[in-house]
């Protein structure tokens, strides 16, 4: 059984990445090890944060660890707020601020469609890998649901009528990002050469 260290503060992305996973990989905590940090995220695409992360925490610890960055990309916003998603109303991260932030940028216009994109990043014996992740889907009116973190109230993937944040955690997992970006991490687990 494989045991990587989860390069983050989140604990419902941890969660949610361990139940995408199920029992195929186990995944520590930064706060299950101990370790308290802040890994920044400099640089202006999700691949270099995720690789950031990994590289952070592997340089700390020497351990197996895996990371990763996720952006909402909204079309008629150009990307927006991508790269920048969990610090788009500023640096807080503040959900609710997030969320008030795009719909006031979307206003009234009927072009929603958006996508979440995650990339995993790990980093196994000395390697460094990165799986990507996509959720085709649109943005709702207005906040629905109490589930999840993040934009989870406003977006509502393709094929469903619910937000992520009406979901439960197996529903979601159906749709999600992480969900696909976690399938080709643990497919190069079972058969990749690290």
């Amino acid at each position: 059984m494989t045991t990587l260290l989860f390069a983050s503060n989140n604990e419902h992305k941890a969660k949610e990445i361990q139940a995408a996973i199920g029992n195929k990989v186990i995944i520590s905590t930064l706060k299950q090890a101990g370790i308290q940090i802040d890994i920044p995220e400099p640089y202006d695409s999700l691949e270099a944060n995720a690789l950031e992360k990994v590289r952070v925490i592997y340089t700390l610890t020497g351990k197996n660890c895996m990371a990763e960055d996720t952006g909402l990309e909204v079309a008629y916003l150009k990307g927006e707020p991508g790269v920048k998603s969990a610090r788009y109303a500023g640096v807080d991260k503040s959900f609710d601020r997030n969320n008030e932030k795009l719909l006031l940028e979307l206003g009234a216009t009927t072009h929603r469609g958006a996508r979440f994109r995650t990339i995993m990043s790990l980093l196994i014996n000395k390697k460094e890998y990165t799986f990507e992740g996509i959720c085709e889907g649109h943005i709702g009116l207005a906040p629905q649901g109490h589930n999840g973190f993040g934009y989870d109230c406003l977006f509502i993937p393709a094929q469903s009528k619910k937000t992520f944040a009406e979901m439960t955690i197996a529903e979601k997992s159906q749709f999600s990002h992480r969900r696909k970006a976690c399938d080709k991490l643990v497919l190069f687990l079972q058969y990749g050469v690290y």
